[in-house]
C-alpha cells in the first residue's frame, strides 16, 4: 500500500512539474513539446478525414464524393458541439492549473463525460428524425442523396462515440499528455486507413463501409482514453464525485467553447450556401461542382488542421501563463505560433497555385470534375497565406477565456462577410463568384482581427491590470 500511494505521488508529481514549467520554460520548447504532437494529430486527423474522400472517389465515384459532401454541414454541425465541450473544458482546466486550483481541473473532466454524452444523443436523435428533408435543404438532388444518407445514417450513430472521444483527447492534452494525444490520434487514422479499402473493395460495402470504418477506427482509442483517465496515479482521473454536474463548470466550458462551436455551427450555415450556389449556378455540372468543393475543402482542411493543432499547443501555454498573470508569456508565445502559422498557409497557398492537379487526382479520374476542383482551389486560395493569423488569433481570445471576442471574431468571417459574398457576387459573376468569396471574406476579417489584437496588447500592458473571462 506504502508503494503503491508512493507511485500515485509520484506521477502527480511529475504532471504538476509539467505544467508548472508552462509557466517559466523557453516558449519555443513548450511549442514544439506541445505544439508538435498537436500537429501531428490534426495532420493526421486531416488526413483521416481524406481517407474516406479518396476511397469513396476511386472505389466508388464521382457522384459518392459529392454525396459525401454533402454530408460536411451534419458533419461540420456535429464537430461544432464536441469543440464546444473539448476545447471549452480543455481551456478551461488548463487556466484552472495555473492558477492552481486542481480540485476544480479534476471535475472539469466528470463533466466533459455528461456534456458529450447528453449532446451526442440529442444530435443523433434530431438529425436521424429529419434526415432527408435536411439533406434536400443542402443541396441534394435525386442522384446523390442515396449516397450521403447511406454515410450519413452510420455516422450519426456512433456520434456520442465521436463527441466523447475528441472531448477526452482535447482533455488528456491539457492534463499534460500531448505526445498521448497525438498517439491516440494516428492510432485512429491508422485504423481508418487499414479498414476502408477492406470495407470498400473486398467486402464491397460502398460508402457505408467508409462509415463503418470511421466508428470503428475512433471507439478504439476512445477505450483507450477510458483506461487512461481510470489510473488514479494520474493527476487528473476518474472518480465519483467528479460526475456531479456543476453548473459553474459548465457555464465557464459552454461559455469558452461557443467560439468553436460558433464558428463550426457558420461554417455549417457557409456549406449550405456553397453547395446550393454551385449546384444553381454550375448548370449541368451542378452536383459535380458540389464534389468539387468537397475536394477542395479536404485539401485547404489539411493545412487548417495543421494550424488549428499548432493552437492547440499554444493553448495551454497561453492559458497557463494567463491564469499566472505573466502577460509578456502570453504575447511571446502568440507571436511565434503566428510566424509558424503563416508558415504553413504559405507552403499550401504554393501547392495550390503551382500544383492543383496533381493533389485534385488522389480524389478522382473523371475531367470534369478535375477541371472544376482545379480552377476553384486556385481562385478560393488566393490570400491563404493570411489565414494562419487570422486563426492563431482567434484561438489566442479563446485560449485566455475571452469567449465574447473569440466569438465575435469566429462569426465575423462567416456571417459579416463571407455570407453576404456568397450571396451577391455570383449573381455577377456565377460559380466563379462563389469561389471568389473565400479570399474576398479572408482579407477583410484579417484587417478586423488585427485591430482587435491591438486593443487587447494594449490592456496587457498596463501596469497591474488583470483581464478576467468576466470582463470579455
Amino acid at each position: 500500500m506504502a508503494n503503491d500511494s508512493q507511485k500515485q505521488t509520484d506521477s502527480s508529481q511529475k504532471v504538476i512539474d509539467r505544467t508548472e514549467a508552462l509557466g517559466h520554460a523557453s516558449i519555443k520548447r513548450l511549442l514544439f513539446e506541445y505544439g508538435g504532437p498537436a500537429i501531428v494529430a490534426m495532420t493526421a486527423s486531416s488526413l483521416y478525414n481524406m481517407v474516406d474522400s479518396i476511397f469513396i472517389g476511386q472505389g466508388v465515384g464521382p457522384l459518392a464524393i459529392s454525396g459525401l459532401a454533402l454530408t460536411f454541414p451534419v458533419m461540420n454541425l456535429s464537430a461544432a458541439f464536441g469543440a464546444m465541450v473539448g476545447v471549452g473544458a480543455s481551456t478551461l482546466l488548463s487556466v484552472k492549473l495555473g492558477e492552481g486550483d486542481k480540485l476544480t481541473a479534476k471535475r472539469v473532466l466528470g463533466n466533459v463525460i455528461n456534456l458529450n454524452v447528453i449532446l451526442g444523443l440529442i444530435f443523433m436523435a434530431v438529425m436521424l428524425y429529419y434526415l432527408d428533408p435536411i439533406l434536400y435543404f443542402f443541396g441534394a438532388s435525386g442522384n446523390t442523396i442515396g449516397y450521403a444518407r447511406e454515410y450519413l445514417q452510420i455516422i450519426l450513430y456512433g456520434n456520442v462515440i465521436t463527441h466523447t472521444y475528441l472531448g477526452l483527447n482535447a482533455t488528456l492534452r491539457s492534463a499534460g499528455h500531448p505526445h498521448k494525444a497525438m498517439v491516440l490520434t494516428i492510432v485512429t487514422v491508422l485504423l481508418n486507413s487499414i479498414l476502408d479499402p477492406i470495407f470498400i473493395y473486398p467486402l464491397k460495402m460502398g460508402i457505408a463501409g467508409a462509415a463503418w470504418a470511421t466508428v470503428i477506427a475512433q471507439s478504439v482509442p476512445l477505450i483507450s482514453l477510458i483506461v487512461h483517465f481510470c489510473n488514479k496515479r494520474e493527476l487528473i482521473h476518474f472518480s465519483k464525485d467528479i460526475f456531479i454536474p456543476r453548473w459553474n463548470i459548465i457555464r465557464d466550458t459552454i461559455a469558452i467553447g461557443l467560439s468553436p462551436l460558433c464558428m463550426q455551427a457558420a461554417a455549417c450555415c457557409v456549406v449550405i450556401i456553397i453547395n446550393k450556389s454551385l449546384n444553381h449556378y454550375g448548370g449541368a455540372d451542378g452536383d459535380l461542382a458540389i464534389g468539387a468543393y468537397g475536394i477542395i475543402t479536404k485539401l485547404a482542411m489539411f493545412c487548417v488542421m495543421m494550424i488549428m493543432g499548432l493552437n492547440q499547443g499554444m493553448q495551454p501555454i497561453v492559458g497557463y501563463n494567463y491564469g499566472a498573470a505573466k502577460y509578456n508569456r502570453v504575447k511571446h508565445a502568440f507571436k511565434y505560433t503566428v510566424w509558424v502559422a503563416t508558415l504553413f498557409s504559405t507552403i499550401f497557398f504554393v501547392i495550390a497555385e503551382l500544383f492543383p492537379e496533381l493533389a485534385v487526382r488522389a480524389f478522382t479520374k473523371e475531367p470534369r470534375l478535375i477541371g472544376l476542383s482545379v480552377y476553384g482551389l486556385r481562385v478560393s486560395s488566393a490570400f491563404f497565406p493570411i489565414l494562419g493569423f487570422q486563426i492563431v488569433t482567434t484561438a489566442l481570445f479563446q485560449s485566455i477565456g475571452l469567449a465574447k471576442t473569440s466569438i465575435f471574431l469566429s462569426l465575423t468571417r462567416q456571417f459579416l462577410f463571407l455570407i453576404p459574398f456568397l450571396l451577391i457576387l455570383p449573381k455577377y459573376w456565377g460559380i466563379t463568384g462563389v469561389w471568389f468569396s473565400l479570399p474576398a471574406s479572408d482579407i477583410t476579417t484579417s484587417i478586423l482581427s488585427t485591430i482587435m489584437l491591438l486593443r487587447l496588447f494594449k490592456r496587457l500592458k498596463k501596469s497591474g491590470e488583470s483581464v478576467t473571462i468576466a470582463s470579455a
